[in-house]
């Protein structure tokens, strides 16, 4: 069962790779016909750059909330300081995330190659 999803898992991203491409060569010639090749490259960074950025963070946050609830279930005293430390974690966390968005941005909408 395992190797079947992960089989299906690279089917999904050959496949969503593949459609990448093909929307950058029709950008690059709406464009006027730039470098296609660029665009393709950028499109994909941009895409799996995003991904990778907020599959990080979201397992991290993932542990760290139940990390807190294992620690208030053994002692239910502490839960306010557990609390607040939990919720600047994951704040940092979320920051590793709207950087990688920013850097995406960049890369499709301020451009220096093309």
């Amino acid at each position: 069962m395992r190797k079947f999803a992960v089989k299906g898992f690279l089917a999904l991203a050959a496949l969503l790779t593949c459609s990448n491409v093909a929307l950058a060569q029709e950008a690059a010639e709406a464009a006027g016909g730039g470098n296609s090749l660029v665009l393709a490259a950028i499109f994909i960074g941009a895409g799996l750059g995003m991904g990778l950025g907020a599959i990080g963070p979201g397992i991290g946050q993932g542990h760290a909330v139940r990390g807190a609830l294992e620690g208030i279930a053994r002692n239910p005293g502490a839960s306010g300081k557990i609390m607040t430390t939990m919720l600047v974690g994951l704040a940092m966390m979320e920051s590793l995330a709207i950087y990688a968005l920013v850097i995406a941005l960049i890369l499709l909408f301020a451009n220096p190659f093309v």
